[in-house]
């Protein structure tokens, strides 16, 4: 290319002005509030832990919190947006960070994936309830990846404004639903929806964190963000912790408050006809609270959700794929940053085409958009995002311990509760992996070879993948916004 083409300037870093607001918009539409209420709510309810399905939300964010205190204290001293993966290299070497890179491409690609297929559903549903024409579900699908590709090549700002704008819409209406539930239910109906603790030891719990962790999903975008972010070592640590707790209330008042709707012994049995297909446990749960014109507008949020979460996941992986690039585990050519829009141009314009080809097989071999394509992705999605926290949080531990002098906290924040951030996330894991068979539905052998997709992916980045280019993600080598 010559000087004069406006992407021809191969920059190192990213650049922007990202607030803690901006930043909380791209971590909480890539969680997809409304569509996690309408589908992973009642998806833990039918096959979880029933009624007692929202604590398993609660347990989620409690876990996460406990990461994101190490996560945070050490995002100083990772000053490329390579998030999971730096930190891991940063804290247990080379080919573990390899590895993590691997999972997280792997983890993040197939909740995209299961997006994609949701979306063209709920589009398709959209479009043909009120013409009565409808296509295809995959053609909306490949619609949207051309539409994300487009807002993914452009700079991060207008992404950032695109998924504002969906994100409030759909927070209000399901704020509002779920005030108006709490203030007109009995108190019979409330305590029926929030007494159950005793579910927490019910083994359906498992499913429930299953689909609570991939709510979770795009946590640690406040970390990939941070070239991008106007002054990182205080926008991070607000965005993060903002950003935990408030999904994770959300998902749980939500939870709580569609029980509440249904009624604590209709709960179960309305989730499971919304699961098969037979109404929307949401939508109709909100037309008779809210009234008719409420669940149409539910109905175009779902889809609105569902874009802005996939616009988020494809920021996510660019960014993801940009420094594996520049650290030399990918083709140069993908780190290049367009001059003119400061977006990772070649990233995105790459994980559009392998989003599109990936799609494209799962269409060929007539997978169920919802059943197969969203289920079984997701829960691969959440087995690949548990290993990668826990991955990260070792790596924070042994960070801390073999390099005391750049602690600049308390041994209890910067030890202690990683170690038990690391105990919380394995137990999350062993208990996920024991109940797999309730998310797919399928064999104990079946379902072994699905949930290994994420553990194959880290081995094969532990031997295959290599690193070619000298760059460095510690603080010590790369200069970062913040640390000039």
């Amino acid at each position: 290319m010559t000087q004069s083409d406006p992407v021809s300037k191969p920059l190192n870093r990213l650049q922007g002005n990202l607030g803690v607001t901006s930043i909380v918009l791209m971590v909480v539409a890539a969680a997809a509030p409304l569509t996690v209420v309408s589908s992973n709510v009642p998806l833990a309810i039918a096959l979880g832990n029933g009624v007692g399905a929202p604590y398993g939300f609660i347990l989620a964010a409690v876990v996460l919190f406990l990461f994101s205190v190490g996560f945070v204290a050490m995002s100083p001293r990772v000053t490329n947006s390579g998030a999971f993966f730096s930190y891991v290299r940063l804290g247990l070497g080379q080919r573990l960070g390899n590895a993590t890179a691997a999972i997280a491409l792997i983890a993040y690609t197939c909740i995209q994936c299961a997006v994609w297929g949701f979306l063209g559903v709920a589009t398709n549903t959209l479009i043909e309830g009120y013409t009565g024409f409808g296509l295809p579900w995959w053609v909306y699908s490949f619609a949207y990846i051309l539409i994300t590709g487009v807002l993914g090549y452009r700079h991060i700002e207008l992404s950032a404004k695109v998924l504002g704008v969906a994100l409030g819409a759909e927070i209000l209406i399901v704020v509002i639903y779920d005030v108006v539930v709490f203030a007109v239910s009995s108190p019979a109906s409330l305590g029926g929806a929030i007494g159950p603790v005793g579910t927490l030891v019910d083994p359906g719990i498992a499913t429930a964190i299953t689909f609570a962790i991939a709510g979770f999903m795009g946590f640690e975008a406040t970390v990939v963000f941070r070239d991008e972010a106007k002054n990182p070592e205080k926008t991070l640590p607000r965005a993060t912790y903002i950003s935990v707790f408030l999904i994770g209330g959300f998902y749980a008042a939500s939870g709580f408050a569609l029980i509440a709707a249904t009624g604590a012994s209709e709960a179960v049995a309305t989730a499971t006809r919304s699961v098969n297909g037979d109404g929307t446990m949401l939508t109709d749960s909100m037309e008779m609270y809210l009234g008719t014109i409420a669940g149409h507008v539910v109905q175009i949020l779902l889809v609105t959700s569902l874009f802005a979460c996939a616009l988020s996941f494809h920021n996510v992986i660019a960014r993801y794929v940009l420094v594996m690039s520049q650290d030399g585990l990918l083709p140069t050519r993908l780190g290049r940053i367009h001059e003119k829009h400061q977006s990772p141009y070649a990233a995105s314009l790459t994980q559009s085409i392998s989003a599109g080809a990936l799609l494209l097989i799962l269409v060929i071999f007539g997978l169920h958009p919802i059943a197969q394509i969203y289920g079984f992705m997701a829960g691969v999605a959440a087995i690949g995002f548990l290993l990668l926290m826990t991955l990260t949080s070792i790596s924070v531990w042994f960070y801390f311990r073999s390099q005391p002098h750049r602690r600049g906290g308390s041994a209890f924040k910067l030890q202690v509760i990683p170690a038990i951030a690391v105990i919380a996330l394995v137990v999350t894991l062993v208990v996920v992996l024991s109940k797999f068979t309730l998310v797919t539905g399928l064999s104990v052998p079946t379902s072994a070879v699905i949930a290994a997709v994420p553990a194959l992916a880290g081995v094969i980045g532990l031997f295959v993948m290599t690193r070619t280019n000298p760059s460095d993600a510690t603080d010590s080598n790369i200069p970062s916004k913040g640390r000039r």
